[in-house]
C-alpha cells in the first residue's frame, strides 16, 4: 500500500523540482509515470529532462511510442499499470486505487495559482477520505519541509 505526497511549489518551478523527485524515485528503483493532460507542458518537461546534467541523465520517453513498456520514465496521460510511482503535474488526477497499488504517488502543484491550490486541496480530501496515507510538503526558504501527514 503506497502513499501520496503533495508538493506545494512556491520557491522552485516544476522544471527544477520534477527532475529532483524523479531522481529520488529512480534511486528507489521505481519506474516513473509523469502524468499530465497538457501535451505542451509534457513536451517542455521532456525537453528539460533531455537537457539535464550529463551525469544525472534520466532515460525517458513520451507516451505513444513503440517502446513505452521499456521506458523507465514515461511522460503522458496513461494508466499507471506497471509503474512504481506516478508524478501528477498540472492538475492530472490520481485515484485512491492507484495510490494503494503504487509505491508512491506525487502531486506537484503551483503554489501561486489559486485554481491549482484548490484542485490540490480537493485531491487531498478525496484521497485521505478514501483512507490513503498522505504527506504535504512545502518549500521553506528553498528547503522542502513536511508540513502535514495523515494516515500511516
Amino acid at each position: 500500500m503506497g502513499a501520496v505526497f503533495f508538493y506545494h511549489l512556491t520557491d522552485s518551478p516544476l522544471e527544477a523540482t520534477l527532475p529532483m523527485l524523479i531522481g529520488k524515485a529512480r534511486g528507489a528503483g521505481w519506474r516513473v509515470l509523469v502524468r499530465g493532460r497538457d501535451e505542451a507542458l509534457l513536451r517542455l518537461l521532456d525537453d528539460v529532462l533531455w537537457q539535464g546534467p550529463e551525469d544525472g541523465f534520466q532515460p525517458h520517453g513520451m507516451a505513444g511510442g513503440p517502446h513505452d513498456a521499456d521506458q523507465p520514465i514515461l511522460l503522458g496521460d496513461v494508466p499507471s499499470d506497471g509503474f512504481g510511482c506516478v508524478m501528477s503535474v498540472a492538475g492530472a488526477d490520481v485515484t485512491a486505487d492507484e495510490v494503494n497499488a503504487l509505491e508512491r504517488a506525487c502531486i506537484l502543484f503551483a503554489g501561486h495559482d489559486d485554481a491549482a491550490l484548490e484542485h490540490a486541496r480537493g485531491q487531498w480530501k478525496t484521497l485521505t477520505d478514501a483512507g490513503c496515507a498522505a504527506q504535504y510538503w512545502a518549500q521553506d526558504g528553498g528547503r522542502w519541509t513536511k508540513k502535514a501527514e495523515k494516515g500511516s
